[in-house]
């Protein structure tokens, strides 16, 4: 039809949780954000929000536009945005099924997503009690909720990763199926008032086992009992993930990198805590800035990279004044990254000397995440440069009763602590 007589559509899509009214209604952000992604497109386009996107990006054949963080009316954080382009050779087409012949079957996989991407599976009652079950599940529920907050990690939801309960799985076919890179699974055993979580984190591809941890308590009180594994849990899984994607960035051709490699790339060059080694790391996050200028957790790395410099190599007003630029940019009003607002904070802190705005970011990392071991260690830190000696203590037991892995944060963190020492 000529366009004064037809009628195009615009459509917004988004994943997220929604609240059924009794009269069938449907109400809350999911629903919010899908309407106002609608508004965002153009007459007869689609856009998806980054959690829709992450969903399909591997399953389908798209062609979109990266909008980037987009503030949407009556929505408090910014929505990074995809415009899908209708009608394009690549529009969205079915990836051959996974029951292809043998020979096609590598083709006929989806691609994983770039971003890491983990399921975590119903764990095992191992202890034959079925009342068991609700500990079980809840402590899974929880340990998905503890990892979401993970702002680099992207988490298949509880929906689609439950309905693996009861059945024997390959978690190869798990990772094809949810298109995920990482899959998280263990089991729960009872003995009278004594419990033991046993988790095993695996490479999704290769079957590879990452970690294996084992984690006992007792069913005094069951709630605090899943908090406290829940923290436990996602204080191991974290830094494993990071362990492992600095590897696979490490085989990939340095002309496809991204962002994300870059910053990856970056981080075990701050494990000398040293100038030179600062400024190669500094090299990587510049290049990964100019892919994402708004990638927070590079402005907080190459912040810290600018403080070591600045500290350690020379006192160069350059340094000093470049790493509190990228701090504040760290910590900017819409960042919600733990890791970023924690190392941001700790820059501030350090070569601003401004203890209010510093504390203030990092008491904002630890309302996202109250069990990241990074931000507790930059609260103790910053806490005991301000002379508040009682809240410096709390946080630094608390930083130090979280596990330690190679190449963590935290890691390089306790480095610095000790050398300061």
């Amino acid at each position: 039809m000529s366009e004064d007589r037809r009628i195009e559509f615009r459509i917004g899509i988004h994943l997220g949780d929604v609240v059924e009214e009794a009269d069938g209604d449907l109400m809350g952000d999911g629903v919010n954000i899908a309407a106002r992604l609608e508004g965002v497109a153009k007459p007869g386009g689609i856009c998806l929000s980054e959690d829709a996107y992450r969903q399909v990006r591997g399953r389908l054949d798209l062609a979109v536009s990266d909008l980037g963080a987009t503030q949407l009316k009556n929505i408090a954080e910014p929505v990074r945005v995809y415009s899908l382009q209708v009608g394009l050779p690549a529009q969205a087409k079915p990836v051959a099924p996974v029951e292809a012949k043998s020979e096609d079957k590598a083709a006929a996989r989806p691609a994983l997503p770039d971003k890491p991407s983990i399921a975590v599976l119903p764990f095992a009652n191992m202890s034959g009690d079925a009342e068991q079950e609700y500990f079980v599940d809840g402590l899974v529920e929880g340990i998905i909720t503890g990892l979401s907050r993970i702002k680099w990690l992207f988490v298949i939801a509880r929906n689609s990763s439950f309905t693996y309960k009861g059945k024997a799985v390959d978690v190869r076919q798990v990772g094809r199926e949810l298109c995920v890179r990482y899959v998280l699974e263990g089991g729960v055993r009872k003995a009278g008032n004594r419990l033991r979580i046993t988790a095993q984190l695996i490479e999704a591809e290769t079957g590879a086992h990452l970690s294996a941890d084992r984690f006992d308590g007792t069913l005094d009180d069951v709630f605090e009992l899943q908090d406290q594994i829940t923290d436990k849990v996602v204080g191991v899984v974290e830094p494993s993930l990071q362990r492992s994607e600095i590897e696979r960035s490490r085989r990939k051709r340095p002309e496809s990198l991204d962002a994300y490699d870059l910053y990856l790339r970056a981080v075990p060059h701050m494990a000398p805590l040293a100038p030179a080694d600062a400024r190669i790391a500094a090299g990587f996050l510049e290049d990964a800035l100019k892919l994402a200028p708004y990638y927070a957790l590079a402005h907080a790395l190459l912040a810290w990279c600018r403080q070591i410099c600045f500290i350690q190599g020379g006192l160069d007003p350059a340094d000093k004044t470049a790493g509190l630029s990228h701090a504040r940019l760290a910590i900017g009003n819409q960042v919600d990254d733990v890791t970023a607002l924690a190392i941001g904070g700790m820059v501030i802190g350090h070569l601003g000397r401004d203890h209010e705005t510093a504390l203030s970011a990092i008491g904002r990392a630890l309302s996202l995440n109250p069990s990241c071991a990074t931000a507790h260690y930059t609260a103790g830190h910053i806490n005991a440069f301000a002379g508040n000696s009682a809240a410096a203590t709390q946080h630094a037991h608390r930083a130090a009763a979280e596990p330690v892995r190679p190449y963590g944060l935290e890691r390089l963190l306790c480095a610095r602590n000790c050398r300061g020492a």
